[in-house]
């Protein structure tokens, strides 16, 4: 009975042993998993700290002033029109005076500042209109502006999806309906500036997103009308403006194009403008502005990328300046005559260190650490750290083979 008891108990461990490892939630071994693939963990000794922060500021303030004179060549006029266009009498009530039948033509002078090299981008400029609001933006219907069979889908569209008596308005929504539709022509010497309106939206716009075949029916038909109208014989990806429009701006303050001048404007030119004050930024306290304005290489006017370089690059030179002066004048022996052993020996006193703290190690730790961090490193300890036993660690804890030998070649 005890042998065939004894056999019973073995197969039962046996079998148990088998179930826990059949149900073990220990990863397959490899060395992905385990920590062993060779790796390179740079030491930052403060010749290396220095010597990165000169390198960027001798890259980012050369780039600074670079960018910043290229944004100081662009020519730019700003002409804050919007109070000045209206009517002395009328500036108590602006609203009452933009929605009346009055006429609403109004004629400014703008001086040149300096030769304006063609071509010459006109934009309109306007502060506190919110694009951006979740259902101004989802108040338009892609499908029906490139697809002429979607010509019904208007589901995501109102108030602006139908006219009062049923109507589908094409282009639907509120973003196609607030169309900006103030004008502008210019003069220079008597003579009238063309303004180019051809090429003035994203190529893929006007071949992507609205279709040559779809056309404009029942806009601005309602009750309320909110901005510009449409010629409902031209397809709708060839009218700019809209297409320009409907491009929504991420911030309140933006500036879309209005089209562009192809000639030059010399010193001292005077641009009379006569334009139409018809779009209503009154009712929400919003700000018009006309922008008159060249490029560069780099773009348009902007000063900020000029000066973000220049700061960054300042900055290193300053933290690069600080530290090698705290370098020079004051080291701090303890820590970087340390940081000088090579990456191996660097690695391996910090695994003594782990080991000594886990309680694995067998020597005295504060025998093996102290000499080792010392700038004489006596062999005798040396010898005695290179005589532990390794294999009991764990892989991720053992020392790099042969590196008490590499530190004494």
């Amino acid at each position: 009975m005890t042998p065939s008891s004894s056999g019973a108990n073995g197969s039962v461990s046996v079998d148990s042993s088998t179930a826990t490892r059949r149900n073990s939630k220990r990863p397959k071994y490899s060395r992905f998993t385990q920590q062993e693939l060779p790796a390179c963990k740079p030491i930052l000794t403060p010749q290396w700290v220095i010597a990165t922060f000169i390198i960027v500021s001798l890259v980012f303030i050369p780039l600074g002033v670079i960018t910043l004179f290229a944004s100081q060549d662009v020519v730019q006029i700003v002409d804050h029109y919007d109070t000045e266009c209206i009517p002395p009498t009328n500036r108590t009530n602006k609203v009452g005076f933009i929605q009346s039948g009055a006429i609403k033509t109004c004629t400014r002078k703008l001086k040149v500042p300096k030769k304006m090299n063609h071509p010459i981008y006109v934009y309109y400029q306007l502060d506190n209109f919110y694009q951006n609001h979740r259902r101004y933006v989802k108040s338009r219907s892609d499908q029906q502006l490139k697809n002429p069979k979607s010509h019904d889908a208007v589901t995501d569209c109102d108030p602006e999806a139908k006219t009062p008596d049923g109507k589908i308005i094409v282009p639907c929504g509120l973003i196609a309906w607030s169309l900006f539709n103030d004008t502008y022509s210019f003069t220079v010497n008597k003579t009238k500036l063309n303004v180019n309106k051809k090429d003035i939206s994203w190529k893929s716009d006007r071949e992507s997103k609205f279709g040559k075949n779809v056309f404009p029916e029942n806009f601005q038909n309602g009750t309320f009308i909110g901005g510009a109208s449409l010629d409902a014989d031209i397809p709708l990806n060839e009218q700019e403006d809209l297409i320009v429009w409907m491009r929504t701006a991420a911030l309140p303050t933006f500036r879309k194009l209005y089209g562009k001048i192809e000639v030059d404007l010399q010193q001292n030119d005077t641009i009379q403008v006569t334009l139409e004050n018809n779009y209503n930024t009154y009712s929400f306290d919003g700000k018009k502005k006309l922008v008159l304005s060249t490029t560069t290489w780099l773009g348009g006017k902007n000063d900020f990328l000029g000066i973000a370089y220049l700061t960054v690059g300042g900055i290193c030179f300053f933290l690069a300046l600080c530290f090698s002066l705290a370098y020079f004048l004051k080291p701090s022996k303890s820590v970087w005559n340390w940081l000088k052993i090579d990456n191996e020996a660097a690695l391996a006193i910090k695994l003594v260190e782990v080991q000594c703290r886990i309680g694995f190690a067998r020597d005295p730790c504060q025998n093996l650490l102290s000499p080792l961090k010392s700038d004489h490193r006596p062999m005798a300890s040396m010898q005695a750290l290179g005589r532990q036993n390794q294999d009991g660690f764990p892989p991720f804890l053992r020392l790099p083979k042969g590196f008490i030998g590499k530190l004494y070649e």
